[in-house]
């Protein structure tokens, strides 16, 4: 079992969470496949993107595996005129996450963080632990109090 910064961060804060490893041999690492790899349903598997706004502040958004962040959404939760996705070449310096291994917890800075509500209908949910390869399960609660961030509808 790997042991990234994400589960290492989350313990040090008294959260329970389990770190697991799936297979990347196949290349896929999508966030359907991670679903189907580590036995979990796709809406309690969830991707985590990176967006910027016209002022060029950084919002991060957790959605599940199944559906898609809808822009408008994004953009009113994070009480922003728009909002698009960052371009990928900007993922690793603006975070220290690569494309695939992106993850919620520990990313360079504290960026303002939305999770889809929909998650809390999941007893846990599983995000990056911020290496391909690696998830790691929690509950949905405990991830947005250790993130300070907050519940909305974005998909």
């Amino acid at each position: 079992m790997t042991k990234t910064n994400a589960p290492r961060l989350l313990e040090g804060a008294g959260i329970v969470c389990e770190a697991r490893d799936y297979d990347v041999s196949d290349g896929r690492i999508d966030a359907l496949s991670i679903a189907a790899k580590i036995g979990i349903a796709p809406e309690a598997c969830f991707k985590t993107l990176v967006t910027v706004n016209p002022e060029r502040d950084f919002f991060v958004f957790v959605v599940p595996a199944d559906a898609e962040l809808d822009l408008k959404k994004a953009a009113r939760a994070s009480r922003s005129k728009s909002i698009a996705m960052i371009p990928q070449k900007q993922l690793l310096p603006a975070t220290g996450y690569v494309h695939g291994g992106c993850s919620p917890v520990g990313m360079k800075k504290a960026f303002p963080t939305f999770l889809e509500e929909s998650a809390l209908l999941c007893e846990r949910i599983s995000v990056s632990a911020g290496r391909i390869g690696t998830v790691v399960l929690l509950e949905p609660e405990k991830l947005a109090s250790f993130l300070g961030a907050e519940f909305a509808d974005l998909v």
